[in-house]
């Protein structure tokens, strides 16, 4: 398993689920999670609002603060594939794959450490926004 900042990590999954249910952008494309700042990119066309970042974080604040239960269970390769990663897995993934499940909200793939309870997050804060050729990075940290 690798090591990322249990509350810092279950907060990405939370981002990430409410970014690409909020704009269609899918999961971010690449992350950078840290215990004090992290951040997150998205293929995005455009920059948001600050209408819109701020119903980003309310969103996620929201969900953190409904105590939703996180757990792990193990999928086999082949409902992996089918369900996740439709053609073939990556290749440092070998035997079963652990999912990550956020109640009924999220549910993906991870090799990170996580809350067992969202409540154990804290607040949620967007600290700054950026868009370059249609990358949206977003940076955020916990209180």
């Amino acid at each position: 398993m690798k090591y990322y900042d249990p509350r810092m990590h279950t907060a990405e999954h939370i981002l990430n689920a409410v970014m690409d249910y909020m704009f269609a952008c899918g999961r971010s494309i690449s992350s950078h999670i840290e215990k004090k700042k992290s951040k997150c990119d998205y293929n995005l066309k455009r920059t948001l609002t600050r209408p819109e970042i701020k119903a980003v974080a309310d969103t996620v604040n929201s969900i953190i603060r409904s105590g939703i239960d996180v757990r792990e269970e193990f999928i086999t390769m082949e409902e992996a594939i089918k369900e996740f990663f439709r053609n073939e897995l990556p290749g440092h993934i070998k035997g079963n794959v652990r999912i990550i499940k956020i109640g009924n909200f999220d549910t993906c793939p991870c090799i990170g450490g996580h809350v067992s309870n969202t409540a154990e997050i804290g607040e949620f804060i967007i600290t700054s926004i950026d868009h370059e050729n249609d990358r949206l990075r977003l940076r955020f940290r916990l209180k």
